[in-house]
């Protein structure tokens, strides 16, 4: 038996809409000799089975094994053209590269003059739109047919597309430059987070100042200036310079306010940079900056314009749920929080098939965090489990240190402190691994290594001790980030001074906002 995840035809399949397998059978039954035909005889099976199973279909009498493969490239091609025709999914890009074929068409049947005029309208609509790879494109399929289509304005149209070509070859060069440099510093967060001693700045530093293209904002378009505003805030996480975090995500963002069209053509990098303004607003504590800026983006989500498929879907329940559940954090409402498990938990059900692993355990993390704000300690050691017990998680080493941090101090606080020195050894070999031993994790572990020798009446002062201690790391440039994960600061605060952890980061949140 297949596993679902991995039949690229069944997971398609059961991603469609009632809507979109409707359409499927009116494409397929538009010639009446489809109706009977085995490609649609295997998607109405594939759409009634729960698992992909190769028996099922091989039991079927619809195909024998060696069509099978075939008759699955076959349906899963009759799929795309069907959704491809979809108004739905009918967007600029879309539209300008269907206008490219037609006019490819129209010049492979020597139509030249109809090629070029059809060529020379969708070429001004793709620049409009920032589609700057397509319009190098169709510009060079203008400058092949004009060799062959000789006209009197030859020597003017030459130097004109030569003037376009050259333009557009530089911006998209540009373009590749930029992408590149901010895919490699994502690459870099999600291995390894944020960077831990001097040595490691210097080398993202260096990569980055090597990397970056000499350029001229002015001379930038749209796409340009989205992967430098990209670029320029990986590298700001990286070096844990959250106000230059902010400073950045706020140009993404504003650069999509300014343009709202692209709000709409490109959804997912609006989103993207929402998602990460509202994440650097957390990190330098700005909750009143944060709610405006949650509250903005709801209501362009709201806005009929806004597109809906399933893979923007997917992104706004991943983003405006973590940052919800950052909100509650923000303020200290751990309570009013709760809500939102069962919503998160719905959510990466419904949409598993189009979230990453990482994304999962970094929402299965915040619940953690939710649950010991307001002392549910058991709760929040079984959401931890299942980052800890994930064996596939390869990325955001970091979240899989702190996951094992926390568990320690939650199972303290449980009182289930019986298998505390085997679970402490265990994590402490983990962050040797990993490489991530810190002074915070390293006071940590040692304190709660010690608890089993002190006296009650010694406790308090001993929480004191560790706090004086902890905090002279909470402006460290490499030490903050653990307090960016777990704020142990405020649950020392809370036994120093007999008050629950949420109360102590509310009468915070209240002081910032004062």
């Amino acid at each position: 038996m297949t596993n679902a995840h991995k039949d690229a035809l069944f997971v398609l399949v059961k991603s469609l809409s009632k809507s979109e397998k409707r359409q499927f059978k009116l494409y397929v039954g538009r010639l009446g000799v489809n109706t009977d035909a085995k490609f649609l005889a295997l998607f109405n099976l594939l759409d009634k089975i729960k698992h992909y199973d190769e028996k099922i279909i091989l039991e079927s009498g619809i195909v024998k094994k060696a069509q099978l493969s075939n008759l699955k490239a076959h349906l899963y091609k009759q799929i795309l053209v069907s959704l491809r025709l979809n108004p739905v999914n009918q967007n600029i890009r879309v539209q300008i590269r269907e206008q490219l074929d037609f006019a490819t068409i129209l010049y492979q049947k020597g139509l030249y003059k109809q090629s070029l005029k059809i060529l020379d309208k969708v070429k001004g609509i793709a620049i409009e739109n920032e589609e700057k790879n397509i319009a190098y494109e169709i510009v060079e399929l203008e400058k092949i047919i004009e060799t062959q289509y000789i006209t009197r304005s030859i020597p003017d149209r030459a130097n004109e597309l030569a003037v376009q070509a050259k333009e557009l070859s530089g911006h998209n060069v540009m373009t590749s430059k930029l992408s590149n440099l901010s895919l490699q510093l994502y690459g870099m967060m999600l291995k390894v987070g944020y960077v831990r001693s001097d040595e490691d700045f210097q080398k993202v530093k260096t990569y980055f100042n090597d990397h970056l293209p000499l350029y001229n904002i002015e001379d930038l378009g749209f796409r340009e200036k989205l992967w430098l505003y990209k670029a320029y805030l990986w590298y700001s996480f990286l070096t844990q310079d959250f106000l230059s975090c902010f400073k950045y995500a706020s140009k993404w963002v504003d650069l999509f306010y300014d343009h709202k069209d692209m709000i709409y053509l490109n959804p997912v990098f609006f989103l993207k940079g929402n998602h990460y303004l509202l994440e650097s607003l957390f990190y330098v504590q700005y909750s009143s900056q944060f709610k405006e800026v949650l509250e903005r983006l709801e209501c362009t989500l709201k806005e009929k314009e806004f597109p809906d498929n399933d893979n923007i879907n997917s992104l706004v329940f991943m983003y405006l749920n973590a940052n919800k559940l950052n909100l509650h954090f923000l303020e200290g409402t751990f309570e009013k929080g709760l809500y939102l498990v069962k919503i998160v938990e719905y959510g990466i059900n419904k949409h598993r098939d189009r979230i990453d692993v990482h994304h999962v355990m970094v929402l299965y993390y915040k619940i953690a965090c939710l649950y010991f704000g307001i002392g549910d300690n058991k709760n929040c050691i079984q959401y931890l489990k299942k980052i800890i017990d994930n064996k596939n998680l390869k990325m955001r080493e970091d979240l899989m240190c702190f996951a094992r941090v926390l568990s320690l101090v939650a199972h303290y606080e449980a009182g289930m402190d019986y298998h505390l020195e085997v679970q402490l050894k265990s994590t402490y070999k983990f962050l040797l691994k990993m490489n991530d031993m810190h002074a915070v994790q390293k006071e940590m572990i040692k304190f709660l290594r010690s608890l089993g020798g002190i006296y009650p009446n010694q406790l308090k002062a001993e929480f004191q001790k560790l706090y004086n201690e902890l905090k002279k790391y909470e402006d460290h440039p490499y030490e903050k980030r653990a307090f960016l994960y777990l704020d142990i600061l405020s649950w020392l605060e809370s036994h120093l001074q007999n008050k629950p952890v949420s109360q102590i980061i509310r009468e915070k949140a209240l002081a910032k906002s004062r």
